[in-house]
């Protein structure tokens, strides 16, 4: 009986997989789309008895529902990159998901630091790592990391036009 539910699920949401995909691709751009429509089609299928014809389509639900997964993703990867220190703000949780756009820029704004502070960035700032196993991995002291994540921080505000801090 299981086979059948799982069968007739399958046909009930496949008209509507490539919109779903579409969706995660565009609201969580640094996701694996098919990974939150995985996480979608998980939630769809331990939710399927609640669907109610009379609130929408099967596809508006779904899409409703990958929407949330991207949510969640992009969320995940805003906790990830946003280290707090001393000198950045922590993203507002409340604030509108769509910052994809500002996402972009900062990618692009850490692509055209010099090679010594995109390196410094990415580990401390992306990987996780502390201000001495930074240096470690970059060979360096201590006191280099934390004047070179000065300068890439100051770098960056001038490439996103944020440089009034001066």
């Amino acid at each position: 009986m299981a086979t059948d539910d799982a069968a007739r699920f399958a046909d009930w949401v496949g008209p509507s997989l490539l919109a779903m995909t579409r969706l995660a691709r565009r609201l969580a751009p640094y996701a694996d789309p098919d990974d939150v429509v995985q996480d979608a089609l998980v939630r769809a299928w331990q939710k399927w008895d609640q669907f109610d014809s009379a609130l929408g389509t099967p596809s508006n639900w779904l899409l409703a529902i990958t929407a949330d997964r991207a949510r969640d993703a992009r969320r995940k990867r805003v906790r990830r990159l946003h280290v707090v220190d001393e000198t950045t703000v922590a993203p507002d949780a409340a604030a509108p998901a769509s910052n994809v756009a500002a996402d972009l820029d900062l990618d692009e704004a850490i692509g055209n630091l010099a090679g010594r502070q995109r390196l410094a960035v990415e580990l401390h700032y992306f990987v996780g790592l502390n201000v001495d196993e930074t240096a470690a991995v970059m060979g360096c002291a201590a006191g280099t990391v934390k004047s070179t994540l000065s300068d890439a921080r100051g770098r960056l505000r001038q490439l996103l036009g944020d440089d009034d801090e001066h």
